[in-house]
């Protein structure tokens, strides 16, 4: 299945738009990785822990999308939007979320 970030495929003919599609993922930021990652894991200001983890929840968050699409029948997802967003939750850590949305459509060579 194609996934797009444009609105149109190019050298396809888009013959139906199913509507809009979603997925999300929403993984938990263990707080002794939060800790580490503040003392060892920060290399030249990025967190390979963090970095990690917000690449399972995006795979995921794809996935749902592209199950979804399947399910109405569509070949193709365009017009993707990824978003990234971290919940907190007290004193005990937080959440990191990933959505991505599109609209699954119908295309045939042209």
């Amino acid at each position: 299945m194609l996934i797009l970030t444009t609105p149109t495929i190019e050298g396809k003919r888009i013959v139906k738009y199913l509507g809009l599609v979603s997925g999300e993922a929403i993984l938990g930021a263990n707080i002794f990785k939060d800790f580490f990652a503040g003392i060892r894991d920060i290399v030249g200001g990025r967190s390979a822990a963090y970095e990690n983890e917000l690449r399972k929840a995006k795979e995921i968050a794809i996935e749902e999308m592209k199950a979804e699409a399947k399910g109405m029948g569509g070949n193709a997802v365009v017009g993707v939007d990824l978003d990234y967003e971290t919940i907190s939750i007290g004193q005990a850590g937080g959440m990191l979320m990933v959505s991505a949305s599109g609209t699954a459509v119908v295309y045939k060579d042209e």
